[in-house]
């Protein structure tokens, strides 16, 4: 396999043309074809970043057409970038893609995104993690059309009772609901929906579990929305349970010693 790179997986962020990384603007600024994720990806990214490349969308395309399309730019000569939605790491399908290149020879690498979690915390204006409410941050899905794993089914996932980050799934928040109602949450957990974040359409649904879905039902979001549970969306109404040691005065670390007393 050729050291040089011929292709690059980029995250295009979650809508917002600013959001992709410094990193993916200046290759794909330099890609000369550009096989993106047309159901999902800003068009206004490519107006931006790539004005003059010759553009594929993928949203009717199948795997061997996508890697045609990127097999075909590498035999020409040209710079390649197959663009995903968020962070390609995450719900991309391009570790399917990574194995057919990898098959064929072709070089690529990965420049991730942020990811459409982190984009709906800032909408919220909301930290995932706080000091005796919750250090961990699930992102899962609701099993539909794509199974998940028995271990890792929501219902088993609720048990933990993190902050959790639900992609994929808005379209059956009941489901959604009721699952985790089996597990650590109740009906008053405080619970959001994110509708586009950080799109110029974004929308903001705020409930508990009890009363999320029949909010989003009314508003009529059933795709491109993000589903976030866990006690930290409600510090704004119950005030903050503690705070960080980090700036503590009376803390020490690496950095600073704590005044006693």
């Amino acid at each position: 396999m050729s050291s040089e790179i011929n292709v690059h997986f980029i995250g295009a962020g979650p809508g917002d043309p600013e959001l992709i990384t410094v990193k993916g603007a200046r290759l794909l600024g330099e890609a000369e074809v550009v096989v993106f994720a047309g159901s999902l990806v800003n068009r206004a990214i490519l107006t931006t970043y790539c004005p003059t490349a010759a553009l594929h969308d993928s949203a009717a395309m199948t795997m061997e057409e996508v890697i045609g399309v990127i097999a075909g730019g590498v035999t020409e000569g040209k710079r390649v970038v197959r663009l995903h939605t968020g962070d390609p790491a995450l719900y991309g399908a391009i570790q399917e893609q990574m194995v057919e290149l990898d098959r064929l020879g072709i070089s690529y690498r990965v420049i991730p995104g942020v990811t459409s979690a982190s984009a709906a915390a800032a909408a919220l204006r909301q930290e995932l993690t706080l000091p005796e409410l919750s250090q961990t941050l699930i992102l899962t899905r609701l099993a539909g059309k794509t199974p998940v794993p028995e271990g890792e089914r929501l219902s088993k996932i609720a048990r933990i009772g993190a902050t959790m980050a639900i992609y994929l799934s808005v379209g059956m928040i009941d489901s959604v609901v009721e699952e985790l109602l089996t597990g650590a949450y109740t009906p008053e957990t405080p619970a959001a929906v994110v509708y586009r974040a950080s799109w110029p359409d974004e929308r903001i649904i705020e409930g508990t579990l009890a009363n999320i879905a029949g909010k989003v039902a009314a508003a009529g979001i059933d795709r491109q929305a993000l589903i976030m549970v866990g006690e930290v969306f409600g510090v704004r109404r119950n005030g903050l349970k503690a705070r960080s040691l980090l700036y503590d005065g009376t803390f020490t670390h690496g950095f600073r010693t704590g005044i006693v007393g």
